[in-house]
């Protein structure tokens, strides 16, 4: 086990994906600066499961992911930071947050790509576009249709688990995802989620709408 500053949030941050934050609160400040005394400089990033960012007290998921901190920027008011996230570690117990939260952790096992899983891949990663460009026409959104992916099998597809327009608790299932073809089945499922609640505005009085296969 390893204690690992931690830093719950709002949303989910995946393996091989950036994640931005405009840290103000005196105690990731605090947290930053002992971060940054190691070499790679990293803390974790766990989903709220209830509560608030702010302030403290919330309930939080016992799975996170460990951010490494890529580049950081002091401005007025505010520390920016870039991190990515690297590998899952699961929360064995959670320490006093004085200074600032901590938890005891345990790395998860990394996902192994198989090339048997190629056809179900490609078949997600058409799913995850094709959602996003009709998710586009009614709201603005984090990541375009056309993005493009890491040629690394396994980053390909924690990025298509985390650009796919799913909410936190969909995506907080995948990354709990024990296998690939787990975590594959997974991406196909919520979208496919999405794309069936993305199409209903256009079914008729008898029920019936676009043929989604």
């Amino acid at each position: 086990m390893t204690t690992l500053p931690m830093f719950p949030l709002g949303s989910v941050l995946f393996p091989h994906m950036p994640l931005s934050l405009r840290v103000f609160e005196e105690r990731y400040i605090v947290m930053l600066s002992k971060v940054l005394q190691d070499e790679p400089s990293e803390f974790g990033v766990v989903l709220i499961e209830r509560g608030q960012e702010v302030g403290g007290g919330e309930k939080r998921f016992s799975v996170g992911t460990v951010a490494r901190i890529a580049q950081i920027e002091a401005a007025e008011g505010f520390i920016g930071i870039v991190a990515e996230g690297q590998g899952r570690v699961a929360i064995d117990g959670w320490l006093d947050d004085d200074p600032y939260p901590q938890a005891t952790t345990t790395p998860l096992p990394d996902l192994e790509w198989d090339e048997a899983l190629l056809p179900i891949r490609d078949r997600a990663e058409q799913l995850v576009r094709r959602t996003l460009s009709r998710a586009s026409e009614f709201s603005e959104l984090n990541w375009s249709p056309e993005i493009e992916l890491s040629d690394d099998p396994v980053a390909r597809v924690w990025q298509l688990a985390a650009i796919s327009p799913l909410g936190p608790l969909d995506q907080m299932s995948l990354l709990r995802s024990a296998t690939m073809a787990e975590l594959l089945d997974g991406i196909i499922e919520h979208t496919q989620g999405v794309e069936l609640s993305l199409a209903a505005p256009w079914r008729d009085e008898d029920g019936e709408g676009p043929d989604l296969d």
